[in-house]
């Protein structure tokens, strides 16, 4: 049986300078690259020494910096590729989140910039 495991980038400069990210390329905080390290040890915890394992990431600075803490820990070479990005909010990325949320229009029957 094959296991994949998700791990979403941790703390990057954009989360702490409340600027919109998707396709901004922030890289980890001091705080990102801790929680980053934790991540790895924890994989390297679940998964059994010896079996086959690959580490994919996009190109975006934060999340080859999280793959650079785990590849090592399970002892392989970690791979960026574009296809692997998050989503692209456009001429809205790097700006702060203020600005984004003052012009989000909800879908019909949703309240606020997430549907909450």
């Amino acid at each position: 049986m094959r296991r994949v495991y998700v791990v979403a980038h941790p703390e990057a400069q954009h989360h702490v300078n409340d600027l919109v990210g998707g396709w901004y390329d922030s890289e980890l905080t001091s705080t990102g690259h801790q929680q980053a390290a934790l991540v790895a040890s924890h994989l390297r915890g679940l998964i059994p020494v010896g079996e086959s394992v690959a580490v994919h990431s996009s190109d975006l600075k934060r999340t080859v910096q999280t793959a650079a803490h785990i590849a090592p820990m399970l002892g392989v070479d970690a791979q960026a590729r574009r296809s692997l990005r998050e989503k692209s909010y456009g001429v809205a990325e790097g700006r702060p989140q203020a600005w984004l949320d003052e012009r989000f229009i909800p879908p019909p029957g949703r309240r606020g910039p997430y549907g909450a």
